[in-house]
């Protein structure tokens, strides 16, 4: 018996005839299942509700930027799991402000991990300025960082009394670091990571209401850059990496090329002090070095004393002069402290060199910011509680987040599997060449080998990422003397992503966008115009 096609039911059915019945036999037709609800789409269709940002924690009294507007958007505890629980991502933004036809938003991220955006971008929201005329200016706060749900482990992670500790002995010191982490940062430390941030920064993206991700990052930005860009690469608009992390080398290959690149930029720094009249070292750059690291050596074995009482060890000289590296704008600084030091027994001008200098500004910020925004529950006190005042963020959220996200960006756990002697072993194994790479930095490097140890293993996601598809070309600037993302990072990453075209700035410091007008020619005229060079470019030192 034969049946009507399909096309001629559906012309009787026009027309108001019945269909004939289905003959014996045939199943009923049954409707297919309703599609399964997308369990992200609450979190993408948030509406923002931007407010007052505060002031500096610092200085309370201290005004925000004019423009400057704060909010927050919910976002899953856990994406593969998002009805476990929310939390709550702060954000800031200044809205573009030249005349010309707007280009929607430009997300920041000013390294770390561990860098508070918001803090950021009050400090000095002029150092984008031709890129605030045609973009909205937006960061934000990555989980477990500043105002969004800040991780600490109540106290520095330093193992204290470690010298002449046997090495089951420090082992478990470090464990017992990793549990104190564990009950001081409450529920968001298990999701902490930059798989997790970027798929944060699509749903920001989305609740902004942008079509693709307009990105700009520096130091570990880069990092949360080529991770959002290989999950998400349709929605990867025009994307500037400075300062260009690794994907694929493990903690030891990273801490040894971090070793060398200090080491290079502290002989170049050496060579312009040499250079200078009245540098402390002399004319030669090279016994210049040696007398560093005598003074290292020095301290370690006899501190200095502050006028508190403080010691002043040559291992936190190696700290000072390391952060004094990120800018060639601080050497002048360095090479009077250095002085201070030789020739007076004097560390304070080394005290005061502080931490390493904000990437895209080249100065330390200064201000804080977060905001309310409708949508969604949180979870979790946002780390109130953990620190003094409403809001407060843990004096200690800066290194707690920094370890959180390296070790869950990190799979290799070989060290947990085995014993404490074989570590030791191991250790003592690896120090030879860290002594190579710098006998001032190699050795304090060498510690971060373990600076995941008790943690649980990171996700494989960043180790794999090669050549992943669609993702549209990119710009990837390498500074050759940086002291904390080596240039040969850039090459690297620039292999692994694809389409990408690699700036190289001839100059030194830690990034170059706020060092280089050629770099930031670059930069703006892609991201403002869409213009990337055909193959890699150089930019000269100052220049």
């Amino acid at each position: 018996m034969r049946t009507l096609p399909a096309a001629c039911l559906l012309l009787l059915a026009s027309l108001g005839a019945a269909p004939p019945p289905a003959p014996a036999g045939t199943p009923a037709t049954t409707p297919p299942p309703p599609a399964a609800a997308d369990p992200l789409e609450r979190f993408r269709g948030q509406r923002l509700r931007w407010g007052d940002c505060p002031g500096t924690p610092g200085a309370p009294d201290a005004a925000v930027p004019a423009g400057m507007r704060c909010a927050s958007v919910s976002v899953p505890l856990d994406y593969d799991a998002p009805g476990k629980g929310t939390l709550k991502v702060a954000l800031a933004r200044i809205r573009a402000t030249g005349p010309g036809e707007p280009l929607g938003s430009l997300l920041l991220n000013y390294g770390g991990p561990g860098g508070p955006g918001i803090e950021n971008l009050a400090a000095d929201p002029t150092a984008f300025a031709e890129l605030g005329e045609r973009y909205d200016l937006v960061t934000f706060d990555p989980r477990g960082v500043g105002h969004s749900e800040p991780v600490s482990c109540a106290g520095s992670q330093e193992i204290e009394d470690a010298a002449g500790a046997d090495a089951a002995s420090q082992l478990a010191a470090l464990r017992a670091v990793v549990r104190r982490c564990e009950l001081a940062s409450g529920p968001v430390l298990p999701y902490i990571g930059t798989v997790n941030v970027a798929r944060d920064l699509d749903v920001i993206r989305r609740v902004l209401g942008d079509r693709k991700l307009n990105y700009l990052g520096f130091s570990y930005g880069t990092r949360l850059g080529a991770v959002y860009a290989a999950q998400y690469p349709r929605t990867t608009g025009r994307m500037v990496l400075d300062g260009v992390d690794t994907l694929s080398e493990s903690l030891t290959e990273q801490a040894l090329v971090s070793a060398r690149a200090q080491q290079r930029a502290l002989d170049n720094f050496l060579t312009w002090c040499t250079r200078r009249r009245g540098c402390v070292y002399g004319t030669d750059a090279r016994a210049a070095a040696q007398k560093v690291e005598a003074l290292v050596a020095r301290l370690d074995r006899a501190p200095l004393t502050g006028q508190d009482g403080s010691y002043f060890t040559g291992q936190d000289a190696v700290t000072a002069i390391a952060a004094a590296l990120y800018s060639p704008r601080m050497w002048p600084a360095l090479a009077e402290s250095l002085a201070l030091a030789e020739s007076r027994g004097d560390p304070v001008g080394l005290l005061q060199l502080g931490g390493p200098a904000n990437p895209s500004q080249d100065q330390d910020g200064e201000e804080d910011g977060d905001g309310d925004q409708e949508g969604g529950d949180g979870d979790g006190d946002g780390g109130q509680g953990r620190a003094d005042g409403p809001g407060a963020v843990p004096a200690d959220n800066a290194e707690a987040a920094l370890a959180a996200v390296n070790c869950a960006d990190d799979p290799d756990r070989s060290a947990d599997k085995v014993s404490p002697t074989a570590v030791e072993k191991e250790l003592a194994e690896l120090r030879a060449a860290f002594v190579r790479a710098s006998q001032v930095f190699g050795p304090r490097q060498l510690m971060t080998v373990l600076s995941c140890y008790g943690r649980p293993p990171g996700t494989e996601f960043i180790r794999r990422i090669d050549h992943p598809a669609g993702v549209p070309p990119m710009l990837l600037v390498g500074t050759r003397g940086d002291p904390a993302t080596p240039y040969e990072w850039a090459e690297e990453t620039a292999r692994r992503l694809g389409p990408a075209v690699v700036l190289e700035y001839e100059g030194d410091g830690h990034t170059a966008y706020a060092s280089s007008p050629c770099v930031r020619g670059y930069v703006n005229r892609f991201l403002t115009e869409g213009h990337l060079p055909g193959t890699t470019r150089s930019c000269p030192a100052n220049g």
